[in-house]
């Protein structure tokens, strides 16, 4: 099916959405592809591009080989997360410092949503279903109570880190800013956009060279990761699509462990901009949280995250009936 611009434009959209939830530890930029009817297609398009890429780009020309690797999708949709990147991650990053029991709680929401959401897309159960369930489940929840480690701010590090956040970002349930976060290379990158951000305002050459020099090893490593993955990926749903739906649920069921809004902070660590900021938390009961719990509000706030999905669900509907 043939897509026009307002398509293009809802992908870019959808690439925003995925940009703001992949900058906040405890969100899966893939939980937001999967519920908005994107993640398959993103997927495949990736697994596209290959070797044969440049073969077609040398045989056929540039226009032969952006058509055999969808690049109009992966364009729109690689836009909309950049777009986001740089515009939320300092909007997010202050809500959640300034109301986050709320922030949490809208995720917390979302995140119950796409569970119902995935869940209705398994046909049938088995046991190998129920087991990469557990596995999934046991998997992720022990993600998020693993302690996070402080690194050097190295290259291969850097590296390292973009390859295996790129394949958690990819996973629906497993955020990738929070295995960035486990790592020790949270900040790093988030402060890196910030840099290249006020390199951009200031015109500032010196701060533009380190932070694209930064961002560069780190995407290659995301892109290594990536391609590689991807492969896996595709073959996993087209040979045990309900079994590794299942994997995926259970990823996001572990999963609300992080993003539960009410936390008691063990341990705390000093920023790299000299604040006290909280560094290993757990999990409590509303009526144990110190503080302002705010119920009612988090209540709500969690009733639009869960409605919302469902919202871009019949969306997606609609639009597939318009086009079709």
């Amino acid at each position: 099916m043939r897509k026009i611009f307002p398509d293009y434009l809802l992908i870019t959209l959808k690439g925003i959405a995925m940009g703001a939830a992949d900058v906040v530890p405890g969100v899966s930029g893939g939980t937001i592809a999967f519920i908005s009817g994107i993640y398959q297609e993103l997927i495949d398009s990736i697994n596209k591009i290959n070797i044969g890429t440049l073969k077609t780009l040398k045989n056929n020309g540039f226009k032969a080989a952006w058509g055999s690797v969808n690049g109009n999708f992966l364009l729109a949709l690689l836009s909309g997360i950049a777009i986001s990147v740089l515009t939320f991650s300092k909007i997010i990053t202050h809500l959640l410092e300034t109301q986050p029991i709320l922030v949490w709680s809208f995720f917390f929401g979302l995140v119950i949503a796409s569970i119902v959401f995935i869940w209705k897309e398994i046909t049938h159960w088995h046991l190998k279903g129920i087991i990469a369930l557990l596995i999934g489940t046991i998997l992720s929840y022990y993600i998020t109570i693993a302690e996070p480690t402080s690194s050097p701010d190295s290259y291969p590090y850097l590296f390292l880190s973009g390859f295996l956040a790129i394949i958690a970002m990819i996973l629906p349930g497993v955020s990738g800013a929070f295995i960035l976060l486990l790592m020790g290379s949270y900040q790093t990158v988030i402060g890196t956009i910030n840099q290249l951000r006020e390199g951009l305002t200031q015109m500032n050459t010196d701060l533009l060279l380190q932070a694209f020099t930064k961002l560069a090893v780190f995407a290659g490593g995301a892109i290594l990761g990536l391609k590689l993955f991807s492969r896996v990926l595709t073959w996993m749903f087209a040979h045990h699509k309900n079994t590794t739906l299942a994997m995926l649920i259970g990823f996001m069921i572990g999963s609300l462990n992080k993003i539960w809004p009410w936390k008691e902070v063990l341990e705390t660590r000093v920023n790299s901009h000299g604040e006290t900021v909280p560094f290993i938390e757990r999990s409590i009961l509303p009526i144990e949280f110190v503080g302002e719990p705010k119920i009612f509000g988090a209540i709500i706030m969690a009733l639009i995250g869960f409605f919302l999905i469902f919202g871009l669900e019949k969306l997606a509907f609609k639009l597939g009936k318009t086009n079709s």
